[in-house]
């Protein structure tokens, strides 16, 4: 039996909704890759009203384009996020492409942004080491895998911990639980 989702799931391709009702029991929107019409957008505050609305486009620049696009324009959306070496193929990069798994751990670990928190300061971002220098790159992915907020450079990484109240402490938990 399929695990029902309650949220509808908004995806960019007719390929990205066939893989998720394939696994799961959910209801889709489809934004149809680059331009997100008007009408998408009011078909996403409708769903937002009604049923919640969980964004789960595919992990490259254009999935984050039209993630920012919908959170922009409609409030409370919550958010899904597989990494690129989970959902792809040699060529390509996808939910489309990414397993069973991946895609119930990623709709497992949904996540609401809630902006104007003040969790960490830019200080303390950058004495985590997360900005500038040699490994930050390394820790910022590692951050990212634990918190399941997607890939994300240094900028985008502070706003989403904010976003997500996480603290300095949090975030070192993190660190010592990867020794």
């Amino acid at each position: 039996m399929k695990k029902k989702i309650r949220e509808v799931i908004v995806v960019e391709g007719i390929h990205d909704a066939s893989r998720l009702k394939q696994f799961f029991d959910c209801d889709v929107i489809v934004t149809s890759g680059h331009g997100v019409t008007k009408d998408t957008i009011d078909f996403i505050r409708v769903a937002q009203k009604q049923k919640g609305v969980i964004i789960f486009t595919d992990p490259d620049t254009p999935g984050e384009q039209i993630r920012n696009v919908i959170h922009q324009q409609v409030e409370g959306c919550k958010d899904a996020f597989v990494f690129k070496k989970d959902a792809r193929t040699r060529k390509k990069v996808g939910v489309e492409h990414a397993s069973y798994e991946v895609l119930k751990q990623a709709l497992e670990h949904v996540i609401t942004f809630q902006e104007d928190q003040n969790s960490l300061t830019m200080d303390e971002f950058i004495d985590l080491g997360l900005f500038g220098g040699n490994e930050a790159s390394l820790k910022r992915e590692t951050v990212c895998q634990h918190f399941h907020i997607g890939k994300a450079n240094g900028k985008t990484l502070f706003a989403r911990l904010n976003a997500l109240g996480i603290t300095k402490d949090q975030v070192l938990e993190v660190f010592e639980n990867e020794q």
